[in-house]
C-alpha cells in the first residue's frame, strides 16, 4: 500500500475534512497547507498528485496519536524516515487504543482469520526471531474492518474501492 492510500483511507474511515487534516498534523508539530493534503489524496492518475512521503505520513500518524490519546510527557517521538506496514500497523494501534483481541474482531469483521501468534509477530522487533512483515494484505483488511466498524452502513457500498 502506498502512502496515499493509507491517508485517503483513514481520512475516509473517520470521515476527516482539511481542516481536521491540518489539526493532526499540527498536533505532531508539523505544520502543512491544504494544498499538500488536496494533491496527497488526490487519484494517482492526476496530474496534481504528489506522493506523501514516510516521514510526512509518520508524522501524520504520530499526530493521530497524540489528537486521539493525548501528548506524552517530555520529548515527542521523531517521525521514522522509512515506514512500512508494520510501523504503520502498530501506530494505529496506538492511535486507535486496541488490544490484540480487538484487533482480531476487527480482522474478522472483514473476513479475515489470523491467529494473536501471528498478530504478535507484526508487532516485534525486526530483528526478533518471530518478526514476520505485515503484507499489505492484512493492513488493507484491518483498515476495511475500521471502516466496517466506524462506518457500517457505507461498508458495502461501492464508493470506496477496497483492492481485495
Amino acid at each position: 500500500m502506498t502512502n496515499n492510500d493509507v491517508l485517503r483511507r483513514i481520512r475516509y474511515i473517520f470521515d476527516y475534512n482539511d481542516t481536521k487534516m491540518i489539526s493532526i498534523f499540527a498536533a505532531a508539530d508539523a505544520e502543512v497547507t491544504r494544498e499538500q493534503i488536496s494533491n496527497w489524496l488526490k487519484r494517482d492518475d492526476d496530474p496534481d498528485y504528489k506522493n506523501c512521503s514516510d516521514v510526512q505520513l509518520a508524522t501524520f500518524l504520530n499526530g493521530l496519536i497524540n489528537t486521539n490519546r493525548g501528548k506524552r510527557d517530555g520529548e515527542q517521538p521523531k517521525p521514522e524516515k522509512k515506514t512500512n506496514n508494520n510501523i504503520i500497523f502498530r501506530k494505529l494501534k496506538i492511535a486507535l487504543d486496541l488490544r490484540d483481541e480487538d484487533i482480531l474482531e476487527i480482522l474478522l469483521l472483514a473476513d479475515l482469520q489470523i491467529s494473536r501468534h501471528e498478530l504478535s509477530a507484526f508487532f516485534r522487533r525486526p530483528d526478533h526471531k518471530h518478526f514476520r512483515p505485515c503484507k499489505d494484505q492484512i493492513l488493507r483488511n484491518f483498515l476495511y474492518g475500521v471502516q466496517i466498524m466506524h462506518r457500517p452502513d457505507e461498508a458495502d457500498d461501492d464508493s470506496f474501492q477496497w483492492g481485495k
